[in-house]
């Protein structure tokens, strides 16, 4: 470790973590409740349970984002952060909220407020007060970094990062215009969810990867920075309009069908040429970083990515087959794949990267971490093929056929049954991940010190 204020990363990768933990526990109870409906049927009905997995995702990934850029700002830019006492101030800003949106959930607090009660929108249904409590954080966070930048050195990855972040930051936004008609509001709606996770997101996930690269793999910069903007320019060109294809069915004009249509295919570009980047990195690459698992990580994100986001993406894009599959266990297929492959997976990769240089642990549980990452990928792939099945099956007998929708569910049980199982294989590797990161090896422990570890 370079820079002192780098620890500050260590403190947002736990909180981060522990998020991810509630996260993946939430999912399992929700997969539960496919199977078996009763289930806290009065103590935590299922839309509540879908809220905390959900938003849980959300919050733990932004966290992992702001953890990661804490780490490799100082690095990149050649100074230490601003200010690291900002730092843990947003921290504490952000876990309030966080407090504060599950105790409003579960009890469900506050009904109809304005300022202190859920909102009924999905994936922002935090009360106003929290919404502007995140707005408070982003801000300070945003000065701090962008400050550190400045004054430092500017290289493509921490410009790129900082657009991404900005990005975020300011289409959040929106989430504070709720228009009384429908359209409208689903129009703005996605301006926050579309183009977090298919535009500024990107960027972050560019910016960090190509970070990655560069420490494991030890090609030249330049030739990173050279993929970096090419992957910049076709999500920012596909990504944008890409929106598109959530606008076919809410009542904006016809148009919108074709833009999205043409737009969001482009959208398999980039997540293509970021595998692509990854793989030619390391097969370039002339350092053997005793990394490994941070390696990996970052290869299957890469790899993930392109088939979550890009493959399934482009599956149901298309406004001709959306108009059959929408809303269907096919999105919930893409959806899943989609955030394990880029987001979850990128956060991992940085994680086993960052953490044993932080804690100047080195080796530590490779072996686990690695064996985490077969757990955590092959059930979420298993669990994106049981989901697309029972998907297929749900577009053809209720869309197609005219069943009744709980008629249909009956029929597809045995996939939320193997669904079910596939997110008992995912919590299991999330939680041997978790514990490879934080408890050390017992030779090290024997030893009582530990190597400095390679950067």
């Amino acid at each position: 470790m370079k820079y002192e204020s780098q620890k500050i990363a260590l403190v947002y990768f736990a909180v981060a973590m522990g998020l991810f933990a509630i996260q993946v526990l939430g999912g399992l109870l929700a997969g539960w409740i496919y199977v078996a409906p009763n289930t806290l049927s009065e103590l935590l009905p299922f839309n509540i349970v879908r809220m905390l997995h959900t938003n849980s995702l959300i919050v733990w990934l932004i966290l992992g984002f702001f953890g990661a850029a804490y780490f490799l700002i100082p690095e990149e830019a050649e100074r230490e952060i601003h200010s690291t006492k900002l730092a843990y101030i947003q921290l504490a800003i952000l876990v309030l909220g966080t407090l504060g949106v599950v105790v409003t959930y579960v009890f469900n607090l506050f009904e109809g407020h304005w300022l202190l009660g859920k909102e009924g929108r999905e994936f922002i249904e935090q009360p106003k007060w929290v919404k502007a409590g995140i707005v408070v954080a982003a801000l300070i966070f945003l000065y701090n970094v962008s400050m550190t930048v400045l004054k430092g050195k500017k290289t493509a990855i921490t410009n790129i990062l900082l657009l991404g972040l900005w990005g975020l930051a300011l289409l959040f936004l929106f989430s504070f215009y709720n228009p009384s008609n429908l359209a409208l509001d689903k129009q703005y709606w996605w301006y926050i969810v579309h183009l977090w996770v298919e535009g500024v997101w990107e960027l972050i996930m560019a910016s960090i990867l190509a970070y990655l690269m560069l420490k494991l793999t030890g090609v030249d910069r330049e030739v990173v920075e050279k993929w970096l903007y090419v992957i910049v320019a076709a999500a920012l060109f596909s990504g944008i309009l890409g929106t598109g294809h959530h606008y076919y069915w809410i009542g904006t004009p016809g148009y919108w069908q074709w833009i999205g249509s043409i737009f969001s295919s482009l959208e398999v570009i980039p997540f293509f040429a970021m595998m692509a980047f990854a793989f030619v990195m390391v097969w370039k690459g002339r350092r053997d970083h005793p990394n490994k698992a941070a390696l990996l990580w970052s290869l299957g994100c890469a790899t993930l990515a392109f088939f979550g986001a890009g493959v399934w993406g482009f599956l149901h894009t298309l406004h001709g087959v959306n108009y059959y599959t929408h809303g269907t266990q096919i999105t919930a297929a893409h959806g899943h794949l989609a955030f394990f492959g880029a987001y979850v997976s990128l956060n991992l990769a940085i994680f086993s990267y960052a953490m044993p240089i932080l804690l100047n642990r080195d080796p530590y549980n490779q072996v686990l971490n690695m064996a985490s990452f077969w757990l955590m990928s092959s059930g979420m792939v298993f669990m994106t093929f049981v989901l697309t099945f029972a998907g297929t099956i749900q577009t053809h007998l209720q869309r197609v056929l005219g069943e009744y929708f709980m008629d249909v569910q009956d029929q597809v049980a045995i996939f939320y049954w193997m669904r079910f199982g596939s997110g008992l294989v995912v919590v299991i590797g999330a939680l041997l991940f978790i514990y490879a990161m934080w408890v050390p090896r017992r030779e090290i422990i024997e030893r009582g010190t530990a190597e400095t570890p390679a950067e």
